[in-house]
């Protein structure tokens, strides 16, 4: 584990799911951190349940398709913090499962604006301020799906990938400034939405949640799905001194389930 001690993180999606694993990962690892909440009403929860974990964390409401709530979140941190070291933009949707000609204009530009313009949005506040004192650390959350097709599944395909060209060209522009940016692009993540995938799959094809499970994972190499656990471990690794060379990657934790 990275020792991130006093390092100033900000993290969207940050309460709950697996930017919540992310967040206490990294106040594990000693970081002053910040959390974006898209319900505003679900703040002071969200806060009450890092300090009931030992963690006094800075919530605050972003929902980031809306672009005056990430620049009021931006300036409350940036207030409170004089700065900040690492942004983790977590925060995403799902989005529409249909074929293409099916997803309606409202559903696939709220995907979009959700899985591609937010990270935009995220970032950019920050920016100037990384620029300032030369240094600073960028980590999106994509996904594999922004590396392999994904049928019924285009507008959170096309954000993905997105990603990966936004922060290629992203860490062009801010290496040298001495500010680093990386994509993190999980497999399919173990939990209640997956546990509900292969439930809904098992229905359809008349077997079980256990078969349907052992049938999406039979690709990866190591025949499992990923811990939310090890998705956080990789960009607590990113933000810290041991990957100061590592910019402009986009660097899988799929099991095996994709290698390139």
């Amino acid at each position: 584990m990275s020792d991130l001690t006093g390092r100033r993180v900000v993290i969207t999606g940050g309460g709950r799911g697996i930017g919540r694993v992310i967040a206490d990962r990294f106040a594990a690892a000693g970081a002053c951190l910040a959390v974006g909440v898209r319900d505003a009403g679900a703040v002071s929860a969200v806060r009450a349940d890092f300090q009931a974990t030992g963690h006094d964390v800075l919530a605050a409401p972003c929902d980031v398709t809306e672009e005056d709530s990430v620049m009021a979140f931006a300036d409350k941190i940036i207030g409170a913090f004089g700065g900040v070291d690492v942004v983790v933009a977590n925060a995403g949707v799902a989005g529409p499962i249909a074929p293409l000609h099916k997803i309606n204009t409202a559903d696939w530009r709220h995907c979009i604006d959700a899985d591609l313009n937010g990270v935009y949005l995220t970032f950019r506040p920050f920016i100037p301020e990384m620029i300032k004192v030369h240094s600073g650390n960028l980590i999106a959350i994509s996904s594999v799906t922004g590396k392999r097709p994904l049928a019924n599944r285009t507008p959170y395909a096309a954000a993905k990938m997105g990603v990966i060209g936004l922060i290629r060209s992203l860490s062009l522009e801010l290496g040298p400034y001495g500010i680093r940016a990386n994509t993190v692009c999980p497999g399919s993540v173990d939990g209640p939405r997956m546990d509900a995938v292969f439930e809904a799959a098992a229905a359809a094809d008349g077997t079980t949640p256990e078969q349907a499970r052992a049938e999406h994972t039979r690709p990866a190499a190591l025949r499992r799905l990923v811990e939310a656990g090890e998705v956080a471990d990789l960009c607590v690794f990113l933000a810290g001194d041991a990957a100061s060379a590592i910019t402009g990657e986009d660097l899988n934790v799929s099991a095996g389930s994709v290698m390139y």
